[in-house]
């Protein structure tokens, strides 16, 4: 089972967002293989879910310290990566994408660079020169705003089994276009907590 989220039932269902960022990894992430590393990781136990209760940058970012930190000292046998997940906080894509050269800056302050870095994946996500619907922006669309945090030695040792990595972008967004706006709906992959700005968040195709 995953590491349990804290509880603040007054902002958010925790257990509720934790189940729908687990139903997307198995049905989306691992079940399309849109990241060939994701199931290793996920059968192990590996992934730590975190549900932020922030509503701003700021708040956020001394989530994302706590959960760097976090991290960078447990052992990687027991965590290899985390998933902070912020349901309230950030529901336009831009405002999100202006906060990741912020999360980017922490982790330099935190000397943590070359050890640990932050991804991303948003409800709202969109591709430079496509359109809102374009069923390509799902390959880094999740039910919530979400900080993936990945150690460097973890990307290094996947790129060695899987030395064709730098062609899943591409393989990916012709397999979602293969699948289709109609496809992906199937997969119900969005947010099933109803309250808040989240509850918006559920990729549109």
């Amino acid at each position: 089972m995953p590491d349990q989220p804290r509880q603040d039932a007054a902002a958010c269902d925790d257990n509720v967002v934790v189940a729908d960022m687990v139903r997307w990894l198995e049905r989306a992430v691992i079940g399309l293989n849109l990241c060939p590393f994701a199931k290793s990781v996920h059968v192990k136990d590996q992934i730590h879910y975190v549900v932020s209760h922030a509503t701003d940058a700021r708040e956020l970012l001394q989530d994302l310290a706590a959960e760097l930190e976090a991290l960078a000292e447990a052992s990687p046998e027991k965590r290899d990566t985390t998933l902070l997940i912020a349901p309230l906080a950030m529901p336009d894509f831009l405002d999100f994408n202006d906060f990741l050269e912020l999360a980017d800056e922490l982790v330099e302050s935190m000397d943590l660079a070359g050890i640990l870095q932050v991804a991303s994946f948003h409800p709202h996500f969109q591709f430079e020169g496509t359109l809102a619907d374009d069923v390509t922006n799902c390959t880094n669309r999740a039910p919530y705003p979400t900080l993936h945090l990945l150690r460097e030695e973890s990307i290094d040792r996947a790129v060695e089994v899987f030395p064709e990595a730098q062609e899943i972008f591409e393989r990916n967004i012709e397999l979602l276009e293969r699948l289709g706006a109609a496809g992906w709906a199937d997969l119900d992959v969005g947010p099933h907590w109803p309250a808040g700005a989240a509850a918006k968040g559920a990729p549109q195709v």
